[in-house]
């Protein structure tokens, strides 16, 4: 078994361009861990490494129960690794065609509250998608962190023209396209994708989502997607996706929380009509006999004190 540091890695849980996640064992403190670990090929690019352990860093200050926690960084073999919780349940890319609309809903609210701490911390993920958003089967109920902050840009420098990162199914326009700057509605974007995946258990504009059009004029014209009628989803829900993979932010809900929250908006359930009021009466004889002693006792002290 490979070690790294004091820890033994046991399972490949992910790889992507630039690193590798691996699940491992802590024997110190005799608990799994998760362990990334830059990727042998960046390993001397010093503008790669510094945003690997900045990566570490945020995900460190960011303390809440909705963000994967990293508690240690080290070095082997010239290459930095960074030290996380294991969370168990894997992520919401193995719930996709596997949950029906109800839980499908939830686990998409549960990703838009952990965005929102994001965007509190004034950073926006620019990479919201369901392999980055952990499923912890520890709770109950389930509960979804947001992890992988690779990508992750601070508001204030996401106003103007940047480098273009991100999976284009999961992309907003104004994110893919750089011509005006973007802000966390970018996200709020990359959470209706997410929401309707989880609904449905396909992209709503396939692999190569709205970027794949050759310009920005043609991606705001790309038609709506459509959520099969023997779903079980409230109109309701099926315009607000609508209003979020709207190619206009400003047509957006404006937070991530707003987005969550009208998700799990409860359907107006109407009363039934009331029926003609009945006269109230004693439930039972007992109460009857109660009511008459109560009465003949009222009665004999008012008559002894004239």
């Amino acid at each position: 078994m490979r070690k790294l540091g004091r820890y033994l890695l046991e399972d490949r849980l992910g790889a992507g361009s630039f690193a590798t996640v691996w699940k491992a064992y802590d024997p110190e403190l005799d608990t799994d861990v998760a362990v990334k670990v830059l990727a042998d090929n960046w390993a001397s690019n010093a503008d790669v490494r510094e945003r690997f352990l900045a990566e570490a860093r945020l995900l460190r200050r960011l303390s809440s129960p909705r963000v994967v926690r990293v508690h240690d960084v080290g070095v082997q073999d010239e290459r930095p690794y960074f030290v996380m919780d294991y969370v168990q349940g894997g992520t919401l890319a193995e719930k996709i065609g596997h949950c029906r609309p109800q839980e499908a809903l939830r686990l998409a609210a549960e990703a838009g509250y952990a965005v929102q701490v994001l965007h509190d911390a004034g950073i926006i993920h620019r990479d919201v998608k369901p392999s980055n958003l952990l499923l912890n089967t520890g709770r109950a109920p389930h509960a979804v962190l947001v992890a992988d902050l690779g990508s992750a840009k601070q508001a204030a420098d996401a106003s103007g023209l940047t480098v273009t990162t991100g999976t284009p199914a999961y992309m907003a326009p104004e994110q893919a396209f750089q011509t005006t700057g973007f802000d966390s509605r970018a996200d709020v974007y990359a959470l209706g994708v997410v929401t309707f995946e989880l609904l449905t258990g396909n992209k709503p504009f396939g692999t190569g989502g709205r970027v794949a059009t050759l310009t920005p004029e043609q991606a705001a014209k790309a038609p709506s997607p459509t959520i099969r009628a023997d779903l079980e989803v409230p109109d309701a829900v099926r315009a607000l996706l609508d209003a979020a993979l709207s190619a206009d932010p400003d047509d957006r809900p404006d937070t991530a929380q707003a987005f969550a929250d009208a998700l799990l908006s409860p359907r107006e359930v109407e009363e039934p009509p009331a029926g003609p009021a009945q006269p109230t009466r004693p439930s039972s004889p007992a109460v009857w006999l109660a009511a008459v002693v109560v009465f003949l006792v009222t009665t004999a002290v008012t008559w002894l004190l004239r």
